[in-house]
Protein backbone atom coordinates (compact mmCIF):
# COMPACT_ATOMS: atom_id res chain seq x y z
CA UNK A 1 0.00 0.00 0.00
CA UNK A 2 1.48 3.57 -0.94
CA UNK A 3 1.63 6.41 1.40
CA UNK A 4 -1.74 8.28 1.38
CA UNK A 5 -1.58 11.51 0.23
CA UNK A 6 -2.21 14.23 2.85
CA UNK A 7 -5.58 14.61 2.71
CA UNK A 8 -6.29 11.01 2.66
CA UNK A 9 -4.23 11.03 6.10
CA UNK A 10 -5.69 14.04 7.73
CA UNK A 11 -9.40 12.55 7.33
CA UNK A 12 -7.95 10.13 9.56
CA UNK A 13 -6.21 12.18 11.81
CA UNK A 14 -9.14 14.52 12.51
CA UNK A 15 -11.15 11.64 13.98
CA UNK A 16 -8.06 10.85 16.33
CA UNK A 17 -7.31 14.68 17.02
CA UNK A 18 -3.85 14.25 15.55
CA UNK A 19 -2.59 16.76 12.74
CA UNK A 20 0.49 17.27 14.19
CA UNK A 21 1.46 13.65 14.61
CA UNK A 22 0.47 13.57 11.33
CA UNK A 23 2.71 16.37 9.47
CA UNK A 24 5.24 14.72 11.82
CA UNK A 25 4.96 11.38 10.97
CA UNK A 26 4.78 12.08 7.28
CA UNK A 27 8.00 14.70 7.41
CA UNK A 28 10.01 11.57 9.18
CA UNK A 29 9.22 9.05 6.68
CA UNK A 30 10.09 11.69 3.77
CA UNK A 31 13.29 12.86 5.36
CA UNK A 32 13.91 9.19 5.13
CA UNK A 33 13.62 8.56 1.60
CA UNK A 34 10.65 5.82 2.96
CA UNK A 35 8.29 5.77 -0.34
CA UNK A 36 5.86 2.89 1.33
CA UNK A 37 6.37 2.52 4.99
CA UNK A 38 3.37 0.77 5.36
CA UNK A 39 4.49 -1.84 2.35
CA UNK A 40 7.46 -2.69 1.59
CA UNK A 41 9.71 -0.64 3.25
CA UNK A 42 7.63 -1.24 6.65
CA UNK A 43 10.37 -3.30 8.15
CA UNK A 44 13.19 -0.93 7.29
CA UNK A 45 11.37 2.01 10.01
CA UNK A 46 11.31 2.38 13.73
CA UNK A 47 10.21 5.40 15.72
CA UNK A 48 10.35 6.06 18.90
CA UNK A 49 7.58 8.63 19.93
CA UNK A 50 7.95 11.39 22.91
CA UNK A 51 4.66 12.53 23.86
CA UNK A 52 3.19 14.19 27.28
CA UNK A 53 -0.62 12.84 27.22
CA UNK A 54 -2.05 14.32 23.98
CA UNK A 55 0.40 15.41 20.76
CA UNK A 56 -1.74 18.71 20.47
CA UNK A 57 -1.20 19.98 24.26
CA UNK A 58 1.77 18.16 25.36
CA UNK A 59 5.42 17.73 24.85
CA UNK A 60 5.54 15.91 21.45
CA UNK A 61 8.27 14.57 19.76
CA UNK A 62 9.63 11.82 17.43
CA UNK A 63 12.81 9.90 16.00
CA UNK A 64 12.30 8.10 13.11
CA UNK A 65 15.15 5.56 11.92
CA UNK A 66 15.67 4.08 8.99
CA UNK A 67 17.42 0.50 10.04
CA UNK A 68 18.56 -0.11 6.53
CA UNK A 69 20.46 3.04 5.87
CA UNK A 70 21.45 3.24 9.87
CA UNK A 71 20.19 7.21 10.02
CA UNK A 72 17.65 8.81 11.87
CA UNK A 73 15.68 12.35 12.30
CA UNK A 74 14.38 13.55 15.15
CA UNK A 75 11.63 15.89 14.85
CA UNK A 76 9.96 18.48 17.68
CA UNK A 77 7.50 20.71 17.53
CA UNK A 78 8.43 24.11 17.90
CA UNK A 79 7.40 25.56 21.34
CA UNK A 80 6.30 28.79 18.86
CA UNK A 81 2.88 26.32 17.54
CA UNK A 82 1.01 27.04 20.14
CA UNK A 83 1.15 30.41 20.49
CA UNK A 84 0.90 30.33 16.70
CA UNK A 85 -2.37 29.07 17.04
CA UNK A 86 -3.73 31.29 19.09
CA UNK A 87 -3.09 34.18 16.67
CA UNK A 88 -4.25 32.54 13.84
CA UNK A 89 -7.31 31.41 15.01
CA UNK A 90 -8.52 33.39 18.61
CA UNK A 91 -11.86 32.87 17.96
CA UNK A 92 -12.02 29.63 17.90
CA UNK A 93 -12.05 28.43 21.71
CA UNK A 94 -11.43 25.01 21.78
CA UNK A 95 -7.74 24.37 21.72
CA UNK A 96 -8.04 21.33 20.32
CA UNK A 97 -10.29 22.79 16.96
CA UNK A 98 -7.64 25.80 17.15
CA UNK A 99 -4.74 23.39 16.65
CA UNK A 100 -6.17 20.75 13.90
CA UNK A 101 -7.26 24.48 11.66
CA UNK A 102 -3.46 26.26 12.66
CA UNK A 103 -1.07 22.89 12.20
CA UNK A 104 -1.87 22.90 8.74
CA UNK A 105 -0.74 26.28 7.68
CA UNK A 106 2.73 26.01 8.19
CA UNK A 107 5.64 24.49 6.37
CA UNK A 108 6.91 21.24 7.62
CA UNK A 109 10.27 23.62 8.44
CA UNK A 110 8.74 26.53 10.48
CA UNK A 111 6.23 23.83 12.40
CA UNK A 112 9.18 21.19 13.45
CA UNK A 113 12.87 21.38 14.12
CA UNK A 114 14.69 18.39 12.70
CA UNK A 115 17.91 17.16 13.70
CA UNK A 116 19.81 14.28 12.32
CA UNK A 117 20.87 11.18 14.57
CA UNK A 118 22.88 8.07 14.76
CA UNK A 119 20.34 5.93 16.69
CA UNK A 120 21.43 2.61 18.83
CA UNK A 121 18.86 -0.20 18.35
CA UNK A 122 18.99 -3.20 20.10
CA UNK A 123 17.85 -6.37 18.56
CA UNK A 124 15.40 -7.03 20.83
CA UNK A 125 13.96 -3.91 19.44
CA UNK A 126 14.22 -4.62 16.01
CA UNK A 127 10.71 -6.33 13.84
CA UNK A 128 10.02 -9.77 14.49
CA UNK A 129 12.55 -10.07 17.47
CA UNK A 130 11.93 -13.51 19.07
CA UNK A 131 13.61 -14.26 22.83
CA UNK A 132 12.90 -16.90 25.26
CA UNK A 133 10.25 -15.68 27.92
CA UNK A 134 11.47 -15.45 31.95
CA UNK A 135 9.86 -16.00 34.98
CA UNK A 136 10.45 -12.99 37.06
CA UNK A 137 11.57 -14.69 40.74
CA UNK A 138 9.10 -12.95 43.29
CA UNK A 139 6.34 -12.72 41.91
CA UNK A 140 6.52 -15.59 39.07
CA UNK A 141 5.00 -13.11 35.92
CA UNK A 142 6.44 -14.21 32.81
CA UNK A 143 9.06 -11.00 30.94
CA UNK A 144 9.12 -11.34 27.23
CA UNK A 145 11.64 -9.69 24.94
CA UNK A 146 14.58 -9.10 27.09
CA UNK A 147 12.49 -6.75 29.20
CA UNK A 148 13.81 -8.28 32.65
CA UNK A 149 16.24 -6.76 35.53
CA UNK A 150 18.60 -8.84 37.06
CA UNK A 151 19.85 -8.01 40.01
CA UNK A 152 21.85 -9.59 42.53
CA UNK A 153 21.79 -13.02 40.40
CA UNK A 154 17.54 -12.51 40.57
CA UNK A 155 15.63 -12.30 37.41
CA UNK A 156 13.02 -9.58 38.04
CA UNK A 157 10.26 -7.59 36.10
CA UNK A 158 10.73 -3.64 36.00
CA UNK A 159 7.74 -3.19 38.43
CA UNK A 160 9.16 -6.01 41.10
CA UNK A 161 13.02 -3.82 40.64
CA UNK A 162 10.97 -0.96 41.55
CA UNK A 163 10.29 0.73 38.11
CA UNK A 164 6.58 0.27 37.73
CA UNK A 165 4.47 3.28 36.94
CA UNK A 166 1.45 1.97 39.49
CA UNK A 167 1.31 1.63 42.81
CA UNK A 168 -0.71 -1.51 44.24
CA UNK A 169 -4.06 -1.14 45.88
CA UNK A 170 -3.55 -4.39 48.23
Amino acid sequence: MPLKTFAECEKLAEAAHGILGLRMALYGVRLLGLMNPVGADRKRLITYVEIDRCADFGKVAGTFCDLSDQRAVRLVARDTATQRARELYPEILDKNQQHMHAYRQPSDEELLERQWLRVSIGVEDLPGYKAARVMCAPCGEGINFKREVVREGRTLRRACAGERYYEPLG
